[in-house]
């Protein structure tokens, strides 16, 4: 282990288990915006996902437990995270999942994704979100869906909408979940 911890989960009926490290975010209980946003997820077959900076590895996994490792690829910034989610999907029996080290999507040549599930760093200048919504955008095929968790609600919303022409927000646990659906043209019809 990495200095970290072993966690053991159940998301939705299925269990879970994850090595994390002493640097990883959240290292000793899965984060309440992650079930949050994996609450919010509808995962069916047919799913391409793409859980954008995935940490040590959750939603990708839990997705894969639904959808197929096939049908998942997972990446992060960071080489110590990409190590872990590898090592956890292994773990979980889904060890052929992609994953990558990329910053952003600058190491993802894939798209057409259904759905792009990320839980990104709340920073004060919202760069990396900002990047995540506008690439993410381009990287879904029609219908498909940007789910993003975070504590702060006004900044997102407008990104979002101003991106996608429209936003469901649900409210869970002191975390706000963004589900923006592409919709064709940048400037779509709201979302009813």
């Amino acid at each position: 282990m990495i200095n970290g911890h072993m966690i053991s989960a159940e998301i939705n009926g299925i269990k879970l288990r994850f090595e994390t490290a002493a640097s990883s975010f959240s290292p000793r209980f899965i984060d309440r915006g992650t079930l949050a946003m994996l609450s919010a997820a509808d995962l069916t077959g047919g799913s391409r996902l793409l859980d954008l900076g995935c940490g040590y590895g959750v939603a990708g996994i839990y997705a894969a437990k639904l959808i197929g490792a096939q049908n998942v690829i997972m990446s992060d910034v960071d080489g110590v995270s990409v190590e872990l989610s590898k090592k956890n999907a292994a773990i979980n029996g889904v060890g052929d999942i992609k994953v990558i080290l990329s910053d952003g999507f600058t190491g993802i040549t894939e798209s057409g994704f259904t759905h792009i599930l990320s839980n990104p760093p709340y920073q004060a200048d919202f760069a990396v979100p900002k990047r995540f919504i506008e690439k993410g955008f381009n990287r879904l095929q029609l219908g498909g869906k940007l789910i993003m968790v975070t504590r702060r609600k006004l900044w997102y919303k407008n990104k979002l909408i101003a991106i996608f022409g429209g936003v469901k927000i649900v409210e869970t646990d002191g975390y706000y979940v963004f589900i923006a659906e592409k919709r064709g043209s940048q400037y779509a019809k709201s979302l009813k």
